[in-house]
């Protein structure tokens, strides 16, 4: 069962310290699941079997350890992967090659640590180093999520396109960084 509890991390002191990013395990369920769950407003609800089962379609599936614990994550499934989602489907139908980034999720008490920076110059290293060509993702423009417009903003991401979803309750934009 995942930790609700209000978080303790002492941001203050971890500022000075570099995250370590690893590859998720088994172990970091439990904080993936809480950590999704402080911001399903902005993706999708994910229990234990839901983070297993999309843990093993992804291509990359890396988390962000501050002071011994999981703060951050980010989960990106490959073109060509088993998974059936109206976004990844988009992108699909108009990439040959791309890593998808299904979610990034950082505690809200480890923001402004630049953790989801740390993380996607990680997605790109891995990108570049398996010759995949482009990022994708989507942030809901309506309702609107300002602070993920800027954030992939700053990191080369453009429009490509847009689509609405849920039976027009929510849009998306739909971003591409090219990193060629």
């Amino acid at each position: 069962m995942a930790d609700r509890r209000p978080s303790t991390l002492r941001t203050d002191a971890m500022a000075a310290v570099a995250p370590v990013i690893r590859d998720a395990v088994e172990a970091d369920i439990a904080a993936i699941v809480a950590l999704n769950a402080a911001e399903v407003r902005h993706t999708s609800p994910m229990d234990a079997d839901r983070t297993r089962a999309l843990a093993a379609l992804s291509a990359y599936q890396r988390v962000a350890v501050l002071d011994g614990r999981v703060v951050a994550f980010l989960l990106a499934m490959r073109a060509g992967a088993d998974y059936r989602n109206d976004n990844f489907g988009w992108f699909a139908a108009r990439y040959p090659d791309f890593l998808y980034v299904d979610r990034i999720v950082v505690d809200a008490a480890a923001q402004g640590l630049r953790l989801g920076s740390a993380l996607y110059a990680d997605l790109f290293a891995f990108a570049r180093l398996h010759g995949i060509p482009r990022v994708t993702c989507e942030f809901n423009v309506v309702p609107p999520n300002e602070p993920s417009r800027l954030f992939h903003a700053r990191h080369g991401f453009v429009e490509a396109g847009s689509q609405w979803l849920d039976e027009g309750r929510k849009q998306v934009s739909m971003q591409v960084a090219e990193l060629v």
